[in-house]
């Protein structure tokens, strides 16, 4: 029997009839041939009197399909559905395991690749990665081909693997039929302009479930973005995407800019180490302004400058979405930090703000912190500042700020000398603290920290668990002590969970 993919893999279809040959189909052991019963018996004595031979037999007579339950498994099968035992039903999924390995092989041996031992083995966990096993164009179409009919793997890692665009159609065919697989690294394989124009017809007819997309460091010019974007102007389905380590600079700002004011799926966004400055900052920020879904967007190794924070700052003003803005190493100065701090004053939904390795001074910090005090609506948990020198009168300032916002954490660099850094080698452990409170009043450390939690539970976000902690009378515990215990405490995402302490 003639092994037939879905329709819409006609590459994949292709390459199976090139191989094979049209005159000389190979057996596909899910489905019985219609041939004569001689040639059925045939094949059954064949398997049961040599096993070894099946296992070794040429891709003519072996091929699984994992379209449909193997027919001699079915006809073995009662009418009684419940009379089945757990072992019938763990046989049949190994069975199933077996076929999927199986194909792998056939489609390696018909590549002329070396499989991946790392794919055999693991083709039953939800994450697979592949990140630098140098798989090739036609080590990446054999892994596609075993991947259409996978319904365990939702997580699939290819980064540095020179993919390149055939590849990539491999990929975006398998996904087409593969409805399970969910996210998608294919980072750093030299994908170029060809490989954005597959991705970007993929993306205006997706009908897949992949929500999360990464294509950082593929060789993406200004013509690449003009595709993605348009892409994307009309795909919902994509939550998070990212474009770092790219060659995209003003005109590609403009097209991210339009992009971002059609899009009404997008959640999480990576321009990290890209070329926007000034032009293409403003673009970005223009589709901001009537963005509604962006929470998370990461501009840092950029250079937007003072001006692209003015367009920040007034973007920040009307914004009610964006909790997550990286704009660290972007020649912003004191000048920049005021403009940025101008929206801070209005913004209710900002987290936070990451301004790290800014040509900015003690002064450009204090603005920036003053303008969290005056917005009491002001959602932000955390501020990183860290290289800029503060002195002791900085920190009474932020005691201030803090006070009225307990959940806020400024991390900033501290001059040598004063106090606070002379007494922060003499802080308690806060773990030990709070051990001590806990065999005080007989109970657990984890029974203590769900005491902060309104809901009871293991895991609670870190502005509000670093603002119960500092307003808990039971633990003599400062604001510096709570950061290196979220820290213990595994802080992932803005979530802290107790377990891991």
């Amino acid at each position: 029997m003639h092994v037939q993919f879905p329709p819409k893999l006609a590459v994949l279809q292709a390459f199976w009839d090139e191989k094979l040959g049209a005159s000389s189909p190979g057996t596909c052991l899910c489905q019985k041939s219609p041939g004569s019963m001689d040639e059925e018996e045939s094949l059954e004595s064949k398997t049961q009197d040599d096993t070894t031979e099946l296992a070794t037999h040429s891709s003519d007579d072996m091929l699984y399909c994992e379209a449909e339950a193997p027919s001699n498994v079915e006809k073995e099968k009662t009418t009684q559905e419940d009379s089945e035992t757990d072992l019938e039903i763990e046989d049949t999924e190994r069975y199933y395991t077996t076929g999927q390995k199986e194909l792998y092989l056939e489609a390696c041996k018909l590549m002329g690749v070396v499989p991946a031992s790392y794919f055999l083995r693991n083709m039953e966990e939800p994450h697979m990665n592949l990140n630098h096993h140098g798989l090739g164009p036609k080590g990446t179409k054999a892994i596609a081909i075993a991947l259409v009919s996978n319904t365990t793997i939702i997580k699939l890692e290819l980064e540095y693997n020179c993919i390149t665009e055939e590849g990539v159609l491999s990929l975006v065919e398998m996904l087409q039929e593969n409805y399970y697989l969910q996210e998608l690294n294919i980072s750093n394989n030299k994908i170029g302009l060809e490989g954005a124009k597959i991705i970007s017809d993929f993306l205006q007819g997706n009908t897949s479930s992949l929500s999360k997309l990464k294509l950082s460091g593929n060789n993406f010019k200004e013509d690449s973005a003009v595709l993605l974007c348009q892409a994307m102007s009309s795909n919902y389905r994509i939550k998070t995407l990212a474009l770092s380590h790219n060659d995209f600079s003003d005109i590609g700002g403009e097209q991210l800019g339009q992009m971002l004011g059609f899009n009404v799926g997008l959640q999480s966004l990576d321009l990290s180490w890209n070329h926007f400055h000034t032009q293409g900052a403003i673009a970005l920020c223009n589709g901001l302004r009537t963005n509604v879904t962006l929470k998370t967007l990461d501009l840092s190794m950029n250079g937007l400058g003072n001006e692209g924070a003015l367009a920040l700052g007034e973007v920040l003003k009307i914004n009610s979405c964006l909790c997550y803005l990286d704009v660290s190493s972007n020649n912003i100065n004191n000048e920049g930090a005021t403009r940025i701090s101008r929206g801070l004053e209005l913004n209710e939904t900002l987290q936070v703000l990451k301004l790290f390795l800014n040509p900015m001074s003690m002064e450009g910090a204090v603005v920036l912190i003053m303008s969290i005090k005056k917005n009491l609506k002001s959602k932000m948990e955390e501020l990183d500042i860290a290289n800029v020198l503060v002195t002791e009168q900085f920190i009474r300032i932020l005691d201030g700020v803090c006070a009225i916002h307990p959940q806020l954490d400024v991390v900033h660099n501290t001059m040598q000398g004063i106090s606070t850094r002379k007494t922060f080698l003499k802080w308690t452990n806060p773990m030990k603290l709070i051990q001590s409170y806990a065999d005080e009043q007989k109970i657990t450390v984890l029974e203590f920290l769900k005491s902060l939690n309104p809901t009871g539970s293991t895991t609670m976000p870190v502005g509000e668990f670093r603002k119960a902690l500092v307003q808990q009378n039971k633990v003599p515990i400062n604001r510096y002590q709570v950061r290196e215990l979220i820290k213990k405490l595994d802080e992932k995402k803005g979530i802290v969970d107790f377990r891991k302490r």
